[in-house]
């Protein structure tokens, strides 16, 4: 059944994100409005954000084993169902995207920076100073995100149950959105710890999902290299595994330059339909689990 609801609250939360309806965002913003009473800058702002997140994490696991205790394993499908809908999800990307791409085509480069600025990370919006840096951020913002928003929680829910997946989103929620900013690198640093190993293995899947041999060829070295953090882990995968210089902008534009109008839209469906296929991989091998009897 793991599997099962897992399927369903992904179908679910695809047609949702088409919709643009339910950001986790608001609520885990309206969530830790209590932190802002922490002094800026104390360790007190880590230790209650932790608590936040941490508290309704261990409740869930402890209700989850209750129930298992008492034979009702049945009931808590629904609830997981419907935990992992508002778990996952990156609703607006679509049309975002949409709208880049429109803008790219035309060659107006200053509207594609304004319809994708907002959705870049803030530390990242000044390094946008080309075509080609601002499609390589907004690329690696745009697969960070979902991999955070569906194959992270995917791989805790998997690992760990209900409990483990809504701590790994409420970290990252943390980071993201605790009101004490000096609080938010630390929570960063764990968001990385519990991104390291499924980042990893999303990397290998774009491998079986991609281009194999260019995976191989220059993909593969983020495996040996156990210090990359999750976004260059992911971006060095996905080079590797796409074809075409979906990632290199610059080698387009010499090889292709009559198409180069095309290329913002082209680049983002590669990377997209990586993810699609590298999503769909997680699911068989769930489902090779559940037959083995692991789930």
């Amino acid at each position: 059944m793991t599997l099962v609801v897992f399927l369903l609250a992904y179908l679910t939360r695809r047609k949702l994100d088409a919709a643009n309806v339910w950001s986790g965002d608001a609520f885990w913003r309206k969530a830790f409005h209590a932190g802002s009473e922490s002094s800026p800058g104390s360790d007190a702002g880590k230790w209650q954000g932790l608590l936040i997140v941490g508290m309704p994490a261990v409740m869930l696991a402890v209700a989850d084993w209750y129930l298992h205790l008492l034979g009702w394993r049945m009931v808590t499908y629904p609830l997981e169902f419907v935990l992992l809908v508002l778990l996952m999800g990156a609703p607006g990307w679509r049309s975002t995207l949409k709208a880049y791409s429109t803008s790219w085509a035309r060659g107006d480069m200053q509207a594609a920076w304004h319809h994708v600025k907002d959705s870049l990370p803030a530390s990242e919006r000044g390094a946008a100073a080309s075509p080609d840096e601002m499609h390589l951020i907004l690329s690696r913002t745009l697969m960070v995100r979902i991999f955070e928003r569906f194959f992270l929680i995917a791989f805790w829910y998997v690992a760990g149950g209900p409990a483990a997946a809504f701590f790994a989103r409420g970290v990252i929620a943390l980071r993201d959105h605790w009101p004490q900013a000096a609080a938010r690198p630390g929570f960063a640093a764990l968001a990385e710890v519990l991104s390291w190993l499924p980042a990893r293995l999303l990397s290998m899947t774009f491998g079986v999902a991609g281009d194999l041999a260019g995976w191989v060829s220059e993909g593969k070295r983020v495996l040996i290299d156990i210090t990359l953090k999750t976004d260059q882990v992911l971006m060095a995968a996905a080079n590797g595994a796409l074809t075409g210089y979906a990632l290199d902008p610059g080698r387009f534009a010499q090889i292709h330059s009559d198409e180069w109008t095309d290329y913002g839209r082209r680049s983002l469906d590669a990377i997209r339909d990586l993810l699609n296929r590298s999503m769909l991989v997680w699911i068989c091998v769930m489902a090779l689990l559940v037959i083995a009897g692991v789930l």
